[in-house]
């Protein structure tokens, strides 16, 4: 059959998670209290943030940064599939398919730069603490943070710009819920080999980059904690990085099992786990961390709670 005969796709259908009408209601309610869990903790950390100025440090002012990829990471996916849930028509055009996953990867890869950023950070701070202020002054971050929205842009673009010329012409079910570049590509009728080797090729520069900034940085910093003679020394300077720690290997842990596992049926349902873990929890985790592990991040959400219960009085 020529490519003119066929049939064009003009929606796609989420397979989504469950089929049971039951069991959707019961999923549509735990994921409405973890989007609202996502944008209620970032939220207070953007808040807490920009409000008390003990959190005046270019760490701080990236972790807001971060908060806020978070909550558009996440807010690319959950309200779709929040409608879908709740939905019996569990379908999405092409082009606002298209438009999903170029924020997905838009988010997702700012808020890999921005951890590179943090990453960086830290080691300022402990490896080179005379020049720490010099170094990441207000326009250095300001900088950072720009650059890897956009790379984060660029990364974005390349990889949906190709996707209009793709033919659909069914099957149109995506087993998955949401839009995803490799689970698009693999319903296209058309050759894909363009799409699939851009995707790979900028997946593995901005994997590599990203990565080897945080890999050099903490190189330096475990060289330069092992210098230290205290034990209690040592502790302090590893506690400033332990929240980033966690935070980045979350992220890259489940990120890089998502997009380079081997193509297999039989790893659908931990493909979608996965996915899961990364886009969805991980955004709810991370303020979580963050406000747990850090002693001058709870100190002052408690100075901010006890200022709006208590005010002063005029």
């Amino acid at each position: 059959m020529t490519m003119a005969n066929q049939t064009t796709v003009t929606e796609f259908i989420f397979l989504g998670l469950s089929s049971d009408p039951q069991m959707q209601k019961f999923l549509f309610v735990v994921f409405l209290l973890i989007y609202l869990t996502t944008l209620g903790g970032n939220g207070a950390i953007m808040w807490v943030t920009q409000a008390d100025p003990h959190l005046g440090s270019p760490m701080y002012f990236l972790l807001s940064h971060l908060s806020f990829s978070d909550i558009c990471f996440s807010s690319a996916i959950v309200p779709k599939m929040l409608e879908t849930l709740l939905s019996e028509r569990k379908t999405i055009s092409v082009s606002s398919c298209m438009a999903q996953m170029y924020f997905l990867i838009l988010s997702g890869c700012s808020e890999i730069f921005i951890l590179s950023a943090m990453a960086y950070d830290r080691y300022a701070a402990i490896c080179d603490p005379l020049r720490y202020v010099t170094t990441m002054n207000k326009r250095v971050c300001s900088l950072l943070v720009a650059g890897a929205w956009l790379i984060g842009s660029l990364y974005a673009l390349s990889n949906t710009l190709p996707l209009p010329a793709l033919h659909f012409c069914g099957p149109n079910t995506i087993h998955h819920f949401t839009c995803e570049l490799p689970s698009l590509v693999a319903l296209s009728c058309s050759e894909t080999f363009t799409s699939n080797t851009v995707f790979l090729i900028s997946a593995m520069v901005i994997g590599f980059m990203s990565f080897s900034l945080i890999l050099g940085s903490y190189i330096q910093i475990l060289g330069t904690i092992l210098r230290i003679r205290s034990a209690e020394g040592r502790r302090k300077a590893f506690s400033t990085c332990s929240s980033h720690l966690i935070v980045v290997g979350l992220f890259y842990g489940t990120g890089v099992f998502r997009h380079f596992r081997p193509n297999s049926a039989s790893l659908v349902l931990l493909d979608v786990l996965v996915s899961i873990q990364y886009s969805i929890l991980t955004p709810m985790l991370n303020p979580i961390i963050y406000s747990l592990n850090n002693k001058e991040v709870k100190a002052a959400l408690r100075r901010l709670l006890w200022a709006g219960n208590h005010p002063a009085p005029g």
